[in-house]
């Protein structure tokens, strides 16, 4: 059972009350909680896995609820509606074995950590075998900003975690982008992102070509860096001429 967070101003097509914080869609029309029989259920935001599991365990009627992220595109969880009896029995469970489960996020986090370290090692080497040029420390720099935990980034996406070779320069490709081209400053002066792009587009495969290549690249008279040879640009390896390899941003 979904309960929604509207983002615009709705009434409730029984009793007419409203805007309405929460709302029940039935039939494509707005309930609010009363309506729906759903108005003595009490909220428990998300945060609280243990909590929120226990809790609806507990509660005979429960129901999700969720908004819609427009950054994002989706809708996202809030918390649940439980029954106030089952919230309660739900805290005394977990005050019950609290300390128990606190040792057991602490050694699921060293866990995490030395699998994001070994993973970040990985990604690293992977990027300089496929770009012998670029500099280690940027290559360390590419590697630990797209592995982080929970980002979202492309490292840490399926293909990211397998290493792949498109994912893989999708994420060089974006740390040239915004570090070696003038990017960034095109998108504050209001140019579109697609046009933003196009216009940087070359650079970023002059500088991916060199690195592939093995060369490296020299500041330029602006502040961003160009090739430091010049010459014919060798083809890049599988993968590497799109500029939409995945998503890189």
């Amino acid at each position: 059972m979904l309960v929604i967070e509207p983002r615009g101003r709705h009434r409730c097509v029984e009793c007419q009350r409203g805007p309405l914080p929460r709302l029940v869609l039935d039939s494509g029309a707005p309930r609010c909680l009363d309506c729906s029989d759903l108005g003595h259920l009490v909220f428990l935001p998300r945060g609280d896995t243990a909590l929120t599991r226990r809790a609806r365990e507990e509660s005979a009627l429960a129901a999700v609820v969720i908004r819609f992220n427009r950054r994002r595109r989706r809708y996202e969880r809030q918390g649940v509606l439980v029954e106030e009896a089952a919230l309660a029995a739900a805290e005394q469970r977990c005050l019950a074995d609290a300390e128990a489960r606190a040792r057991r996020r602490a050694r699921d986090a060293l866990r995490r950590t030395a699998e994001d370290v070994r993973f970040t090692a990985a990604l690293e080497a992977e990027i300089l075998r496929l770009f012998p040029g670029c500099p280690p420390d940027r290559a360390h720099d590419i590697a630990t900003h797209a592995s982080v935990r929970g980002s979202g980034r492309v490292g840490r996406s399926a293909a990211g975690r397998a290493l792949d070779e498109d994912a893989v320069t999708a994420a060089v490709r974006a740390s040239v982008r915004h570090l070696d081209t003038p990017y960034d400053d095109l998108l504050m002066s209001h140019v579109p992102r697609n046009r933003a792009r196009a216009r940087v587009a070359g650079q970023i495969e002059a500088v991916l070509a060199a690195w592939a290549a093995g060369r490296g690249y020299a500041p330029s008279a602006d502040g961003r860096r160009d090739i430091a040879s010049t010459g014919s640009r060798p083809a890049l390896p599988r993968g590497h001429q799109s500029s939409r390899s995945g998503s890189d941003s």
